[in-house]
């Protein structure tokens, strides 16, 4: 079992700190809205894997892989909710968080930037289908039970990813409350989100 767990923990730290529309999410909104917002949209995205380990482990999605309909239904549904939250920003008068105040951004409902995390991985069915390559490589005996050899790497894959995403959250935020103390930097930040939320959508498209 260690023979396996080794290795797949190294490549899932590898593959955590690829260039992917999650990294990139947490690094984005750390910047915006410092690191308590980057933890806690960490902590949605994370919870996400759940839901893709679950679909993986139960053959759930072989169904998405084989349905093309199926999968760019879900893909374009995650790329439209990007574009939401893009405009969201856009019609904002500052850009959503923005604020010198630590207090005002931590009154900010927690709740809304967990719910963006799960409900951005959760769409991005691309997820599922990389579990489904990448997972079944590490299970450690095929003899005994595979779902709950599933659920344990989805677990490791889990905690390897928040660790990651926590320190970027941390790292992001110190450099936010530098950016923050300038008023100039609001108009640029504001634009930088909805940017990045563009992007992360064609990412997903792609």
């Amino acid at each position: 079992m260690l023979e396996q767990i080794l290795p797949f923990l190294i490549a899932s730290i590898f593959l955590t700190l690829s260039p992917g529309p999650d990294i990139i999410y947490v690094l984005s909104q750390s910047l915006v809205g410092g690191y308590r917002r980057g933890l806690i949209i960490a902590a949605g995205l994370v919870t996400g894997i759940i839901v893709h380990t679950s679909l993986v482990a139960f053959g759930v999605s072989l169904v998405i892989k084989n349905s093309e309909t199926l999968f760019w239904g879900i893909k374009i549904a995650g790329a439209l909710y990007l574009f939401y939250l893009a405009y969201k920003v856009y019609i904002s008068s500052r850009g959503e968080g923005f604020s010198s105040s630590e207090e005002t951004k931590i009154s900010k409902s927690s709740s809304s930037y967990y719910k963006t995390g799960l409900v951005m991985n959760m769409l991005n069915p691309k997820v599922t289908i990389f579990f489904l390559a990448f997972f079944p490589g590490f299970l450690w005996d095929t003899n005994s039970n595979l779902v709950l050899q599933f659920y344990i790497l989805g677990g490791l894959f889990m905690l390897q990813a928040f660790l990651i995403f926590s320190v970027v959250s941390v790292l992001a935020g110190k450099v936010s409350t530098v950016l923050f103390q300038k008023s100039s930097h609001f108009s640029f930040l504001k634009w930088f989100q909805i940017l990045t939320f563009i992007a992360i959508a064609i990412l997903i498209l792609l």
